[in-house]
């Protein structure tokens, strides 16, 4: 038979390094687990970062750069929580900080004390510990952490590897581990400190490793509070104590208390030092899981603390581990990367404890616990036990504790036992016992409310369903709705009764409720019947109802229908409320509905069918129909709405008398403006007098869309000039059609409204003036206002005089001159005149007017008349009366030059008259009074214009020379004035020599200048400064005067230079220069001792160097002498640069240094550059002189100098000069600045350049720089220094990414041996990584395959393995191949290559791989390698992979090979699973191995095999036992004659008899009878009498005894014939006694009955307290406001 399965699954669930978890970095300091969610990795090193790896998703970790101590993952939320010493001014502590990642913010933060270990223990708080104390930390508020007890001193001096807090977290744990005694160093001793809350106290305690849990107690109320720690202690005879203890904690009074339990904790020898490093409790199971630092597992049962599996899960240490508890498992990481859960076998775990450890109890208890599988046939049993022997509530516990026993027979077991006087009920024990595990199921809860409720104790009930231990059901809420209908209901949605929850809902009309609800479950009522029964009984309710309905979508049921129902009812109301719910949404489908609610409310109710056509939500009703509805209802609006027709409008518009006017007017803008004009005309003509005003309010409402013109000729058509007033005065303000204004004003006067006349034609400008004046006119108002309006804003005022003086309406013309528009007098005056009115009205009418009146156009029309002398005695008025009117002057000025009055004194003195329109009064009459009136005014042109016609050009000379304009000036010099030349030659003789003003005579310069008269200016400046004038040493004059000559004639410039003396020397040489008179500009610098811009002419201008140089020898001057070295630079010769070069020295000037520099670079003149420099470095500190200097030292190779030069303070940039030396050859030199500057690296190059090895090597050293060791390296290498290349190349291959260019590099150059010395020598350096390793392994592969196999085994861990594996099979190293698949975990390529390659093969190694392949078909391809190869191992082999064949398919194959005998010992190990192909070969086997008793053991435990077939290969069997067994199958498969056959033909007449009396058939064994009659075996037939007993009837058998003679054989069947028939007998006179006594055990039944049912006051178990009752302690009456039963 096959081995128990494991009890316990181990598997892989990540391996972190796969995830990207460095695997340097997992380890207890760097690595943490705090659930089963996240495994949180600190990586250290070059870069910092924190690798979270969700368990779920362990592909995608989430790393951050984050630098810090200690990283904790939150158990359940996505929040850190990091450590990191900081120095601050407390000195170091621990910065201690948590984030919310999904929300990337800060939680808090706290510096404190250094913290030795944290963890969190709830996830709301962490645990932190400190040298000396523990604190509790929250992150729900603000606080700092909390202090809760001090360190132990059996702590100190420990590392603190847990702490742990118990669920209600008054309990806590810390533990620590220390160096083990002297007596046992390798040991570790553990400690712990286990402290109290409640007592404030701790107990110092010798343990690894700690974890707390609850534990139910049978009969207690509360679950006991448990500790289990694992210890591992050295005693003092050397001899170590491991032991597993569990106790309780706290042990609340009253209850029984735990008993202690240890247990002890076997470690072989192999594990002598090793300890527990890890241990939870599955609460799930209620199992303890120990798991030690060299991965060996311990499971051990809470309860007993009996062990129940021990076995190794990890060859690397484990570290760190955390609670699966939603495997009911655990989790470990072990220091190989792999995080390993651990979990129950569910289906193994039962079976192992009760066949493997032989333990029932603890099978029980386990499989009670977790609700295990496994359990049924150990269970049954003991329940049958306990129930015979009366234990009920033994029985009662069991059957709680097991699913399988809570069945509806169970119940009437319990049920079916009477209660015994002053006992609980069998029931209620059964009861209470299930209440105490939790959950009622559906039965058991229907079963206890029955109870309940027939002792009216509901209460209980209430008490069970708030607790959640009574299971919902439909029957259960029936037993309770005529009670209680808010514990029903709850009872029905819980139990998804949807009918009977719509109806509870629908009878309390929370509808809402019932729509969720039907919505949550999808569950449709029949709401037909519902409102059926609600109208009956409660018809708003069945209103509500019926709105819900409505708005589902879809309605479950017609809206119709239900609307009918309402209307059958005469409910009108509330059926066009329903239909108006359901036609919300306006769906054309609902036509008939829509019609329908329209319909029934205009027959019944028109003001409610007005307010739903009003709302406009129902467009899709029988529109023809419900028009002539409303037209009956008198809802005429509603009708013309809804009429298509023209006559059916007319109809009904007419009826204003019912039709709101607004309502019709509104209507109005729905019609075309055909139907509108119609409807209008129609109103008219039916009583315009009524109609009038509706139809004007309709016309303005819709001007635009009837057009005005359309609405006039309307009113016209009917002469209603009050239409026409009413309609065009509501927008004659606004319109700006002259037609339609001429009509209003054309109605209003026909209508008397003056008013509004007068008013539009003063406001509105939208109308024909000439027509409404004419119109006006012939009008004949009596009101002349609206006639003064037109003619005064469009210009008619001498026909208004005209109109007005005719008509004898002389006030309207005082009032329109004095009020209205006294700005048009002079218009009325000229008209009046005209109309030869008396002189007498026009004074008066001016003069009543005076100031308002305008004088210029007053003189303007009077002086067209010549009757300026009309205005005389209004003029003297206004000048009398001070007025300073400009006008009124001009007037008067005028009226003095006409009357020669001495003008010329007015002229000059009156101030206030208009010079330009008085002087041009004045041309005609005597020019010279113009010319005064012009020079008064500033008028330049009238003034010059008169002068030029007039020829009075001294006159004007003069003028403008005082005028000092320089516009007049660039007026009159212009090539236009013909008259230019007069006017120059007056202001050179005559008016600039008469001027003593300077003012004057610069505009006169400028105004020349201006005008490009450049001659014309040098005659005037000569006039001026070379004739001793008052301006002849005017050192501007003298400027101007040779810089015109510049300009105008170059050849007196010379002249002017020698002559004048005054004049600005610089800056008229510079613009000689600018004019390229450069002897003229030299004149005038050497004049004004200007040395260096004389040198500049002679240099840049001239370009004389050779004079130059003469000219600096005379002034000797340095900047003179820089001038001529900067000239010299230019030349470029070399000679040039050196006589350049001597000049700066002459000069003593370093400013042009790097020209200097440049052109004798250029010319390579170092030698000459160098006193250069150092007179440059005298006079300033410049970087690029000492770098030029350094420079030219190493180019005229003056080593010496240079090398002082360097040892004394310089800013030369010495690196620049070092690379241009290496790069032109120049090695000493460049050697001399390297090292000056310990630049190693580029000293090392230099060196190699010189040939100096060991020195280059030397300087890269100092370097340190990969690329200085690669060139040093190379360089040696290429010189056959192999020992100095390989002490380079250790330092490069250090580095990981330099290592392929170093290998690339040897092994181009064929350097095989070279690179495999430097990989080995590389292997045992400090910094050696994992591609030196793998290098070096792939040069062995390639070079030395002898040295592979050695290398991976010692340095596997450290090998770049698939890099290696491809090289390996390249190469065809199938040994070394294998190996590294299997140290990559590639189980299946291994095998492959072990199968392909027989010299990769080794037996042992194999089985191991076989163990853990991934692909099943390679099993196979195992055992048929096998076959082929290595026959002898093949039971082994099986062995192995027993657990993981398919058996089938393995006897298939072995019965292809013809093999099965070979692997017997494997089919009777697997024929536990009881397989066909397995059974039948291994019965195939017996057959050929003629082994009867293993064929007939392998039938009786074996039944799954083809019987029939087997039992005829049997029946033919030579040996007898055979074919017995062959009459054994016939039995088994109720072939009952052929089993008699057979026997009856191998004279096995014994067997017969009992073949005929199992087969139960009275035929057969009458039969079998005869036949021994026949064959006259009295013997047997006597025998087969007593075998067939039950099966024969006595009188045949008498019968068939007598007839044949055989009535002695008979005798014995007779006699216990007889005995059977006297039992029966006896039994019934005993059962009629017994009803003698029948009135008297009725008696006590009922009396028993009565007591029963006494017990049941007390309901349940004394674990199950029943609430309190009314006027009871501890009872309280409900709160207001919580009697409202919730549902969901």
């Amino acid at each position: 038979m096959a081995a128990p399965a494991v009890p316990v699954t181990v598997k892989e669930a990540i391996q972190l390094k796969t995830c990207g978890v460095n695997p340097q970095c997992i380890s207890f300091t760097n690595l943490t687990m705090e659930s089963e969610k996240y495994v949180c990795a600190r990586e250290s090193g070059t870069t910092n970062n924190v690798v979270i790896v969700e368990v779920n998703n362990p592909l995608q970790p989430m790393k951050k750069p984050i630098t810090a101590d200690s990283a904790l993952m939150n158990p359940t939320q996505n929040v850190i929580a990091l450590k990191a010493r900081v120095e601050n001014e407390n000195g170091v502590e621990d910065s201690l900080q948590i984030f919310n990642i999904d929300q990337k913010a800060k939680i808090k933060g706290h510096d404190m004390e250094p913290v030795v270990f944290w963890k969190w223990i709830t996830p709301k708080m962490l645990g932190i510990v400190t040298n000396t104390a523990v604190f509790h930390w929250s992150i729900d508020d603000a606080n700092a952490p909390v202090k809760v007890f001090d360190r132990t001193a059996n702590l100190n001096g420990n590392q603190i590897i847990s702490y742990k807090a118990s669920e209600d977290m008054q309990w806590f744990t810390l533990i620590g581990i220390a160096q083990g005694d002297a007596s046992r160093p390798a040991l570790v001793k553990g400690n712990m400190q286990l402290y109290s809350v409640a007592q404030q106290r701790s107990q110092p305690l010798e343990a690894h490793m700690a974890a707390f849990t609850t534990h139910q107690v049978p009969g207690n109320a509360q679950k006991s509070q448990l500790v289990c720690f694992a210890q591992k202690m050295v005693q003092a005879d050397g001899s170590v104590v491991s032991k597993l203890h569990v106790i309780e904690l706290g042990a609340p009074a009253g209850q029984t208390p735990f008993t202690k339990r240890t247990s002890e904790l076997f470690f072989p020898p192999e594990f002598a030092d090793d300890f527990p490093v890890v241990m939870q409790v599955s609460d799930k199971y209620g199992v303890i899981y120990i798991v030690t630092k060299s991965g060996l597992l311990f499971v051990y049962d809470v309860e007993t603390a009996s062990p129940i599996y021990r076995s190794r899960i990890s060859q690397d240490p484990v570290f760190v581990g955390a609670s699966a508890t939603s495997v009911g498992g655990l989790y470990v990481v072990n220091r190989g990367g792999q995080v390993l859960l651990i979990t129950l076998n569910e289906a193994a775990v039962v079976p192992f404890i009760s066949s493997t450890l032989n333990n029932l109890e603890l099978a029980l208890s386990v499989a009670s616990r977790g609700n295990l599988p496994g359990a049924d046939a150990l269970v049954m049993p003991k329940f049958d036990m306990l129930f015979n022997s009366a234990d009920y509530k033994g029985a009662a516990e069991l059957a709680a504790s097991m699913s399988s026993l809570r069945t509806d027979q169970t119940i009437a077991r319990f049920r079916g036992v009477p209660t015994q006087p002053g006992q609980s009920s069998p029931l209620l024990q059964y009861f209470g016992a299930c209440l105490q595990r939790g959950k009622l199921n559906k039965l058991e809860s229907v079963e206890l409310a029955k109870l309940v409720l027939a002792q009216n104790k509901k209460q209980l009930l209430d008490t069970w369903l708030s607790e959640d231990k009574l299971e919902a059901s439909e029957e259960l809420g029936d037993m309770l709705a005529p009670t209680d209908s808010d514990t029903a209901l709850k009872i029905y949605v819980k139990a998804r009764a949807s009918p009977k929850v719509t109806a509870a809902f629908a009878q309390r009309g929370e509808f809402d409720k019932m729509a969720q609800y039907c919505s949550a479950v999808d569950y449709k009522p029949d709401y037909m019947y519902m409102l059926q029964a609600l109208m009956m009984k409660d018809p708003a309710s069945a209103v509500q109802l019926a709105q819900k309905i409505s708005q589902m979508t879809p309605p479950p049921c017609d809206m119709g229908a239900i609307a009918d129902l309402f209307l059958q009812r005469n409910m009108i109301r509330e059926a066009t409320s329903i239909l108006l719910d359901l036609l919300k949404g306006d769906d054309e489908s609902q036509a008939a509905l829509q019609t329908k609610v329209l319909e029934i409310n205009l027959v019944t109710y028109p003001n409610v069918a007005d307010a739903i056509l009003a709302q406009g939500k129902l467009t899709h009703y029988d529109r023809p129909r419900i028009a002539q509805l409303c037209e009956k209802a008198g809802l005429y609006i509603r009708a013309m709405e809804h009429y298509t027709e023209l006559a059916d409008l007319k109809r009904c518009v007419v009826n204003t008398h019912s039709i709101d006017p607004q309502a019709l007017t509104e209507f109005f803008g729905t019609l075309s403006r055909e139907w509108a004009l119609d409807c209008l005309k129609e109103l008219l003509t039916f009583n315009m007098r009524q109609n009038l005003q509706m139809a004007v309010n309709i016309a303005k409402e819709y001007t635009e869309q009837l057009e005005i013109h359309s609405v006039v000729k309307m009113f016209d058509k009917f002469e209603s000039a009050e239409g026409l007033f009413y309609y065009l005065g509501y927008f004659v303000n606004t319109c700006e059609d002259k037609d339609l204004v001429y009509k209003f004003i054309e109605a209003a006067s026909k209508t008397g409204q003056i008013k509004e006349v007068e008013r539009v034609t003063r406001e509105s400008d939208h109308y024909d003036a000439e027509r409404v004046k004419v119109f006006l006119m012939e009008a004949k108002l009596s009101d002349a206002r609206p006639l003064i309006n037109v003619c005064d804003r469009y210009e008619f005022v001498p026909d208004l005089t005209t109109y007005l003086y005719n008509n004898n309406m002389l006030r309207y013309i005082e009032g329109y001159v004095q009020k209205v528009n006294p700005k048009q007098a002079p218009k009325v005056v000229g008209t009046l005149l005209d109309l030869e009115c008396p002189d007498d009205f026009i004074k008066t009418l001016i003069l009543s007017v005076r100031s308002l009146l305008p004088v210029a156009p007053l003189v303007e029309e009077v002086e067209k008349r010549n009757r300026l002398k009309i205005l005389t005695q209004f003029l003297e008025h206004l000048v009398n009366e001070g007025s300073v009117d400009p006008q009124v002057h001009n007037a008067m000025g005028k009226m003095l030059i006409d009357s020669n009055q001495n003008p010329e004194h007015f002229l000059l003195t009156n101030e206030y008259y208009e010079s330009a329109i008085v002087g041009r009064y004045c041309e005609k009459r005597d020019p010279y009074l113009a010319c005064v009136a012009y020079k008064r005014g500033n008028c330049d042109a009238e003034l010059v214009d008169c002068t030029n016609r007039n020829s009075m050009f001294k006159v004007q000379a003069r003028y403008v020379v005082e005028r000092m304009d320089a516009d007049l000036w660039a007026s009159v010099l212009t090539e236009e004035n013909k008259y230019c030349r007069q006017l120059i030659d007056q202001v050179v003789s005559t008016a600039l020599p008469e001027s003593k003003n300077p003012e004057q005579v610069s505009v006169t310069v400028k105004a020349f200048m201006t005008a490009e008269m450049p001659h014309e200016l040098i005659e005037l400046l000569e006039k001026i400064v070379l004739q001793n004038s008052a301006f002849s040493n005017n050192p501007n004059l003298q400027n101007l005067l040779i810089l015109t000559a510049i300009k105008a004639d170059a050849s007196r410039v010379m002249d002017y230079v020698n002559r004048l003396d005054s004049f600005n020397g610089p800056e008229v040489g510079e613009i000689a220069a600018g004019n390229e008179l450069y002897e003229e500009a030299f004149a005038i610098f050497k004049k004004f001792d200007l040395h260096v811009d004389a040198m500049k002419i002679l240099l840049e201008s001239l370009e004389d160097l050779d004079r130059g140089i003469e000219y600096a020898r005379k002034v000797d001057l340095p900047e003179v002498w820089v001038q001529i070295g900067k000239a010299q630079l230019k030349v470029g010769t070399p000679e040039a640069v050196k006589a350049a070069i001597k000049s700066y020295i002459k000069a003593q000037d370093g400013s042009d240094f790097v020209d200097v520099i440049h052109a004798a670079r250029q010319a390579d003149m170092y030698e000459d550059m160098v006193p250069y420099l150092l007179m440059v470095r005298k006079n300033k500190k410049e970087a690029r002189v000492d770098t030029e200097l350094v420079y030219a030292y190493a180019k005229i190779n003056d080593l010496a100098k240079l090398e002082d030069f360097l040892a004394t303070p310089n800013s030369a940039n010495q690196q620049s000069v070092a690379d241009r030396c290496f790069g032109e050859g120049l090695y000493e030199a460049a050697r001399l600045l390297y090292t000056a500057l310990s630049n190693w690296g580029c000293l090392a190059s230099t060196l190699l350049k010189l040939r100096m090895f060991q020195g280059a090597v030397d300087a890269a050293k100092k370097a340190n720089s990969p690329r200085t060791w690669k060139e040093v390296c190379f360089t040696c290498l290429e010189e056959g220094e192999n020992k100095l290349a390989q002490l380079a190349g250790l330092n490069i291959i250090i580095q990981a990414d330099e290592l392929d260019s170093v290998s690339e590099y040897y092994q181009a150059n064929g350097k095989f041996t070279e690179l495999i010395q430097l990989m080995e020598a590389g292997v045992g350096v400090d910094r050696a990584h994992m591609g030196i390793f793998t290098e070096l392994g792939i040069l062995y592969a390639n070079h030395m395959a002898d040295k592979l196999m050695e290398h991976i085994r010692l340095f596997s861990a450290r090998i770049n393995i698939p890099r290696l594996i491809t090289t390996c099979n390249h190469v065809a190293l199938w040994p070394e191949l294998a190996y590294l698949y299997r140290c990559y975990d590639e189980y299946d390529n291994a095998c492959e290559v072990m199968m392909k390659h027989p010299d990769a093969w080794e037996h042992v190694v194999f089985k191991d791989v076989c163990v853990k392949l991934a692909n099943a078909d390679l099993y196979y391809q195992a055992i048929e390698f096998y076959l082929r190869e290595h026959p002898t191992e093949m039971t082994n082999l099986l062995g192995v992979l027993q657990s993981r064949l398919d058996h089938s398919r393995v006897v298939s194959l072995m019965r292809k090979e013809g093999k099965l005998a070979m692997v017997k010992e494997y089919l009777l190990a697997v024929q536990g699973a009881n397989l066909t192909a397995v059974n039948d070969a291994v019965n195939e086997l017996a057959i050929e191995e003629e082994d009867h008793a293993a064929l007939k053991t392998s039938l009786d435990m074996y039944d799954n095999c083809d019987q029939l077939s087997l039992a005829v290969q049997c029946e033919s069997h030579e040996l007898i036992e055979f074919r017995r067994i062959s009459s054994y199958i016939y039995q088994r498969n109720a072939r009952w004659q052929q089993a008699i056959d057979l026997s009856k033909r191998d004279g096995l007449l014994k067997d017969a008899m009992e073949i005929a009396a199992k087969s139960g058939d009275a035929t057969i064994v009458d039969e079998l009878l005869d036949y021994f009659i026949d064959q006259g075996n009295k013997e047997c037939f006597s025998a087969a009498l007593c075998t067939c007993y039950d099966l024969l009837k006595p009188d045949e058998v008498m019968q068939k005894a007598w007839l044949k003679g055989l009535s002695d054989w008979v005798m014995p069947y007779m006699i216990q014939v007889m005995r059977d028939m006297n039992g029966k007998l006896e039994i019934l006179m005993k059962d009629k006694a017994d009803r003698n006594e029948e009135k008297v055990n009725e008696e006590k039944e009922r009396v028993a009955a009565e007591m029963n049912s006494n017990l049941y006051a007390q309901l349940m178990p004394a674990a199950l307290p029943a609430p309190p009752m009314p006027g009871m302690p501890g009872y309280e009456q409900p709160q207001p406001g919580y009697g409202q039963p919730q549902y969901y």
